[in-house]
């Protein structure tokens, strides 16, 4: 026999569904053109199932030019593998600008924050930005770790890391956290002086520890690293698996040196290069309600482009609320810069996009 549920009951769940529909209407309404969940990130942006965001709790000095982040990340935040970096987007002087860096902290920190360590560079916006001016407390956007220059399984019997500069941030990550699997490693690391080296007193420790053989290349007076002075330097190279991160020249010169001793195989390196996903061919963007045209590359998200050429954007991100950028785009296509994804519009559609991780991938039109 199957039980029935009592009139009462019955008749006054639909009145409860569809008072609680008629409030979220009202409320959709009065908080146009942003959702009411949206509010929700003003209070707890670190929360599940929100756009991944990050919060800075310090910033630690390292050399005059050079600092670590400490970031506590939202709670969807995965595990990294050491060695990979992170896709940060932080607001500077109001433009939303994206830049990558290697995680250089252990796994599973008590405080469940990772830190990342930045070397200012000349002219460098976001990198002088984070070293020179970011206090705690600031919020910013997060992508999943990503990355393969990490160990493999099984690590090798014998490691050659080859750095210059901030080159030496995944290899720190990677030496903090394998350091016990290492068993018979050495570091070869270029900078200007003994002073630049970004974690020099930890990797001396290291060495005085008997934990990795450290050899200091100071520019200043030594000139420059090459893949001749390292052979030199490591006799044995060829039999050791190498990870090399650093300038492009560097790596050129011993990415070819690799190749010649037929070990391209055994070299991995890690280039310092944007890591937005640069596969549109860009295109003219339409304004239809404004009247503007620009012209927008395949890497600038078109938030960005539009903005840099005087357009008003509506954006809620600078303070924190995803989808306040969202607009209609009636034709065209665009690439989400994130995964490479195209979304199309035939004439007269109206596809929501997000304009701040989306690049033209062709002409567009957008309703703004």
């Amino acid at each position: 026999m199957t039980a029935t549920a009592p009139r009462s009951a019955v008749t006054r769940t639909p009145a409860r569904t569809a008072l609680r529909d008629r409030v979220l209407k009202f409320a959709e309404l009065v908080t146009t053109p942003l959702l009411p969940v949206d509010y929700l990130d003003l209070f707890d942006p670190l929360r599940s199932g929100a756009a991944l965001r990050g919060r800075i709790e310090a910033v630690q000095p390292e050399t005059r030019d050079a600092a670590t982040i400490v970031i506590r990340p939202g709670r969807d935040w995965l595990p990294h593998v050491p060695g990979q970096y992170v896709r940060i987007g932080i607001d500077v002087d109001g433009v939303r600008q994206w830049r990558a860096y290697s995680i250089t902290s252990i796994l599973d920190r008590a405080d469940g924050c990772f830190t990342i360590t930045v070397k200012a560079i000349p002219d460098g916006k976001v990198s002088n930005y984070l070293v020179r001016r970011a206090r705690p407390g600031t919020i910013i956007q997060l992508d999943q770790a990503t990355g393969e220059f990490c160990l493999p399984e099984q690590a090798p019997a014998k490691a050659l890391f080859v750095t210059a500069g901030s080159g030496i941030t995944p290899v720190m990550g990677i030496l903090r956290n394998s350091a016990e699997q290492l068993t018979d490693t050495v570091l070869v690391h270029s900078s200007p002086t003994a002073d630049d080296v970004v974690f020099g007193d930890e990797l001396r420790r290291l060495a005085a520890e008997g934990r990795i053989r450290l050899i200091e290349q100071h520019t200043d007076t030594a000139g420059m690293l090459d893949a001749r002075s390292i052979a030199e330097l490591v006799p044995d190279l060829h039999e050791r698996a190498t990870w090399a991160c650093g300038p492009v020249g560097m790596l050129e010169a011993l990415e070819e040196h690799w190749a010649e001793a037929g070990l391209a195989d055994r070299l991995y390196t890690e280039r310092f290069r944007p890591r937005i996903l640069v596969t549109g061919e860009g295109g003219t963007v339409t304004f239809t309600k404004n009247g503007t045209t620009i012209e927008a590359d395949g890497a600038t998200p078109i938030l960005d482009a539009a903005e840099d050429a005087g357009v008003l954007m509506p954006s809620g991100c600078r303070m924190g609320i995803c989808f306040g950028c969202v607009l209609p785009m009636r034709e065209g296509a665009v690439r989400d810069l994130r995964n490479g994804e195209i979304t199309t519009a035939a004439p007269g559609d109206g596809v929501l996009i997000q304009t701040c991780i989306s690049a033209a991938a062709g002409a567009c039109d957008i309703d703004h």
